[in-house]
């Protein structure tokens, strides 16, 4: 089915998702801060963080590209990178259990923000929609969204819905000042009639729903 109305430009965001080895988590993370501006030469990136609730030993890294063009070429000059293959990735193969990853594109109604400052945590919301895309489901989970932006306890970074991996999933990044802040924001959300009204009528449209705390890493734009 068609996804529906998207940014009309080229640009999407592959999502990138690793499981370390629990007993290598440590060592992936200090390898990863050390060499990542190996990486980081080639593309950009928007933000890279280890888990810490909803989800153990997994990193979740994001990257912009403008084009399929460009990620290929990309992903040939990371091959050809001697320094990048040697001292990271050579290394870190042996670390990981497993790889995922995800093309997605921001919403039409959405663009990229920014934490107000660096410090806090971030919420990786995974909500995996009925078939029909934003075409069919947009509008009420956009108002669901804004609900919660308008209680003012968190701030939205980003909301993708996928093209490539599992249809249908749109991911919601919020950024808060520490878990605790957000838990007692959620508390006097959940007891806002407009947030309950809004988030009733996209649930509508909800098949499932799995939230993740994420910590940034010292080598991400996003802190």
């Amino acid at each position: 089915l068609a996804t529906g109305p998207r940014q009309n430009n080229g640009i999407f965001y592959e999502i990138r998702t690793y499981d370390i080895k629990p007993a290598k988590m440590r060592e992936f993370l200090e390898l990863a801060n050390k060499h990542f501006h190996l990486r980081t030469a080639h593309s950009e990136l928007v933000g890279f963080w280890h888990t810490d609730l909803g989800a153990l030993n997994k990193v979740l890294h994001i990257w912009k590209y403008d084009n399929f063009a460009h990620r290929t070429a990309v992903r040939h000059a990371l091959a050809n990178d001697k320094d990048w293959q040697g001292k990271f990735i050579s290394v870190v193969l042996p670390m990981m259990e497993k790889q995922h990853n995800e093309v997605a594109y921001l919403v039409p109604w959405c663009q990229l923000g920014k934490p107000p400052k660096e410090g806090g945590v971030y919420e990786w919301v995974t909500f995996q929609m009925k078939p029909g895309g934003p075409a069919l489901w947009g509008e009420a989970f956009r108002a669901a969204i804004n609900a919660h932006i308008n209680t003012g306890y968190t701030r939205l970074i980003g909301v993708f819905h996928t093209e490539y991996g599992l249809l249908n999933t749109v991911h919601v990044l919020w950024w808060n000042e520490s878990p605790d802040h957000r838990a007692a924001g959620r508390h006097s959300a959940h007891e806002d009639a407009r947030v309950v009204a809004a988030v009733r009528d996209s649930v509508r449209f909800l098949e499932s729903q799995q939230n993740v705390l994420l910590i940034p890493m010292q080598c991400s734009p996003l802190k």
